[in-house]
C-alpha cells in the first residue's frame, strides 16, 4: 500500500507529507484548496508528462516521492519481473522536476519514465475526474475485458500479436512483388547492369589504400626529392656543415683529451654510436634517392584506377567490402527476378499459410473472451446493484472485424438497460454521467481484486450522485477498503463519513504566497468537516449533530453490516 506521500514545490504546494493509512483513505476540503493538485503529483509518478509551469514560483525543482509497503506476494513478483526488490518490503518511487527535463528514481536508483510507470503500475490504480468517459470507446472496453481475463487471454493474445506481425509482413512483402513484365524487365537490365560494372572493375579488398598511398606519393615526388636531397646534407659527411661532418670533428676532440679523464671514455662511446646511427640514416637515404623514380604512365594509371574505384564508392558503398556487399544483394535479387512467377506463387501460399494461423489464433482469442464476458457480466450486474442500480441488465456483444488486426478479430460494445422493460443499449445512449462514472467503480472493483493492485486511488468518484444513491456509492468504497488501500477525494459527506482516516486539504495565504497543505482529522474535527459538506458555510448545531450521526452510523455498518 501506499506509506508515505512527500511533495515539494508543485504548483501551491511548498512541502507536504501524508502518511496514508488501510482501508478507505478520505480527502476532502473546499474547491480550488489543492486537491487535484495532490491527485496531479501522484499521476507525475505513472509517467504524466512534466512543464516548468509546475515547479512553484522561484523553486528550483519540484519532487514527488511516494513510498510504497508491499504486502502481495504477486505484487512483490510482477515488480521482480522489472527488475524492482523492496527493500525492507518497501519501494521508493521519486521523481524530480526541473527545467527542461526530469529525473525518475526507483529505490534511489535513476530509471526511464517508461520503467517508473511500469512499476507505478503494479503499485496503484488512479480513476481521474473524467476516466470514466473513457469507459464509452469501445477499445477501452475490450481492454477492460481482456484485463479481467489476463491469465488465460494475455498468453493467447500474444501469440495472435506475433501472428499477426509475420502475417502484414508477408502481405507486405507480396504486395511489393507486385509488377508486371514491362516493370520486370527494366529490373533485370538494370541489376544485370550494376552487377557486371562491379565485377568488371576486378576490385581486391584494401586496394583503394594501396592506390591512394602511391597516388599520393607520386603527386608529391618533386618535393618529397627536394626535401630529401636537403635531409641527405645537413646530415651527411660531404658538406663542411653536415651533421655527420660536424660529429666526426668532436669525436677528433674527444680523442685527444680523453686520456686525462676516464670518464670522458663515456661520453667518447654514446657520440660514436651516434656517428654511426647517422652514418647507417645517411647511406638509407642514399638509397632511397636513388630508387626513388616517376613514371608517368603509372601515374596516370594509378589516377585512372582511384577514379574508377571512387566513382563506384559514390554509387555503392563507401568502402570495397560495402561495394561487395551491395553487389550480392543484387545478384539474389536479381536470382528473384529469374524465379519470379515461382517465388510470387511460394509468397501467395506463406500467406495463405501465416493467415490460418493468424485465424486460428484470433478465433481462439474470442472464444476465450467471450468465456470471460460470461463470468464479467455477471459480476458486473452484481457490482452495479450493489451501487443502486436496482433493476439493471448489462451484457456484452460481440461483432467480428472485417480486417484483421493485432488485437485480434473482435469488435465488442457493452451493452445495459437500466430500467425494467427497457432493452439494451450501448452505454452512451443510455446512462448519465453519474451513471457511468458508478459503472467504471464497479469495474475497477472487480479488476482490483483479479489484478492484485494493493492501491486505488479515485478523485471525485461522486461525480453527478446524491442522496440513497450516494450512501451506495460509500458503502462500495467501504467494502473496496477492507481488501485495498482506498484514496479518496470527494465532496459528498456520505463517502467521507465511511473514511477509516480522514485528511483535510486546505490554502492558505502567507503574506504574498499561497500555499496548499494537508492534515489528518481526528474524530471530532472529521465530524466539524462532514458539517460543513453537509451545511456549507453555516455549520449549525443541527447540522453538526446531524454530521456526528452520519458518523456514528457509519461506523455501525462497517463494523456490523458491511462485514
Amino acid at each position: 500500500m501506499l506509506s508515505h506521500l512527500h511533495v515539494k514545490n508543485l504548483a501551491l504546494i511548498e512541502e507536504i507529507e501524508v502518511e496514508f493509512g488501510p482501508g478507505l483513505n478520505i480527502l476532502t476540503g473546499e474547491t480550488g484548496a489543492g486537491k487535484s493538485i495532490l491527485l496531479g503529483s501522484m499521476q507525475l509518478i505513472l509517467g504524466a508528462k512534466t512543464s516548468k509551469n509546475m515547479i512553484r514560483e522561484n523553486a528550483p525543482y519540484a519532487l514527488v516521492e511516494l513510498l510504497f509497503q508491499i504486502e502481495n506476494e504477486k505484487v512483490a513478483q510482477a515488480l521482480k519481473t522489472l527488475d524492482i526488490y523492496p527493500e525492507d518490503g518497501q519501494v521508493l518511487l521519486s521523481r524530480k522536476i526541473m527545467e527542461g527535463r526530469s529525473i525518475n528514481k526507483i529505490n534511489g536508483e535513476t530509471s526511464t519514465v517508461s520503467q517508473m510507470k511500469a512499476a507505478a503500475a503494479c503499485l496503484l490504480d488512479i480513476h481521474g475526474q473524467h476516466e470514466h468517459q473513457s469507459l464509452l470507446y469501445q477499445d477501452k472496453q475490450l481492454s477492460i475485458l481482456d484485463a479481467y481475463g489476463r491469465e488465460k487471454i494475455l498468453p493467447v493474445k500474444e501469440k495472435v500479436q506475433e501472428a499477426f506481425r509475420q502475417y502484414s509482413a508477408c502481405r507486405a512483402e507480396l504486395k511489393s512483388m507486385d509488377m508486371d513484365e514491362e516493370q520486370r524487365n527494366r529490373e533485370l537490365a538494370f541489376l544485370e547492369f550494376e552487377i557486371k560494372e562491379i565485377e568488371k572493375a576486378n576490385l581486391r579488398p584494401g586496394e583503394d589504400e594501396e592506390l591512394e598511398h602511391i597516388y599520393r606519393k607520386m603527386n608529391n615526388g618533386k618535393q618529397i626529392v627536394d626535401s630529401l636531397q636537403i635531409v641527405h646534407n645537413l646530415t651527411g659527411y660531404e658538406a663542411k656543415e653536415g651533421a655527420g661532418e660536424t660529429v666526426g670533428e668532436a669525436l677528433r676532440e674527444l680523442a685527444r683529451v680523453k686520456q686525462y679523464d676516464p670518464e670522458l671514455n663515456t661520453l667518447e662511446e654514446t657520440l660514436t654510436s651516434v656517428d654511426g646511427l647517422l652514418n647507417d640514416f645517411n647511406r638509407e637515404l642514399s638509397a632511397y634517392l636513388e630508387e626513388l623514380t616517376f613514371d608517368e604512365g603509372e601515374f596516370y594509371e594509378t589516377e585512372r584506377r582511384l577514379d574508377l574505384i571512387n566513382g563506384l564508392k559514390a554509387k555503392y558503398g563507401r568502402e570495397i567490402k560495402d561495394i561487395f556487399v551491395y553487389r550480392d544483394q543484387q545478384k539474389e535479387k536479381l536470382e528473384k527476378l529469374h524465379r519470379y512467377e515461382e517465388n510470387l506463387q511460394e509468397q501467395k501460399n506463406r500467406l495463405e499459410k501465416l493467415e490460418a494461423v493468424l485465424l486460428k489464433n484470433s478465433n481462439e482469442l474470442s472464444k476465450i473472451r467471450k468465456e470471460y464476458s460470461e463470468q464479467l457480466e455477471k459480476t458486473v450486474i452484481q457490482g452495479l446493484k450493489e451501487l443502486n442500480f436496482l433493476d439493471v441488465n448489462f451484457a456484452i456483444d460481440f461483432q467480428k472485424k472485417k480486417n484483421y488486426t493485432d488485437n485480434g478479430l473482435d469488435d465488442i460494445q457493452y451493452l445495459i438497460s437500466t430500467n425494467p422493460g427497457e432493452s439494451l443499449k450501448p452505454l452512451g445512449q443510455i446512462v448519465s454521467g453519474g451513471e457511468l462514472s458508478r459503472i467504471m467503480l464497479a469495474l475497477k472493483a472487480i479488476l482490483a481484486d483479479r489484478d492484485q493492485i494493493e492501491t486505488l486511488i479515485f478523485d471525485e468518484i461522486d461525480t453527478g450522485i446524491s442522496g440513497r444513491t450516494a450512501q451506495k456509492v460509500s458503502e462500495k468504497m467501504a467494502v473496496i477498503g477492507r481488501n485495498h488501500q482506498v484514496i479518496c477525494i470527494t465532496h459528498l459527506p456520505q463517502i467521507a463519513a465511511m473514511a477509516d482516516s480522514h485528511f483535510e486539504i486546505e490554502k492558505h495565504l502567507r503574506g504574498t504566497e499561497t500555499i496548499t497543505q494537508i492534515h489528518v482529522l481526528q474524530e471530532e474535527d472529521s465530524i466539524r468537516e462532514l458539517a460543513r459538506l453537509l451545511g456549507g458555510a453555516e455549520i449549525t448545531p443541527a447540522v453538526f449533530e446531524n454530521a456526528k450521526e452520519m458518523k456514528e452510523l457509519a461506523q455501525k455498518q462497517k463494523n456490523t453490516r458491511l462485514k
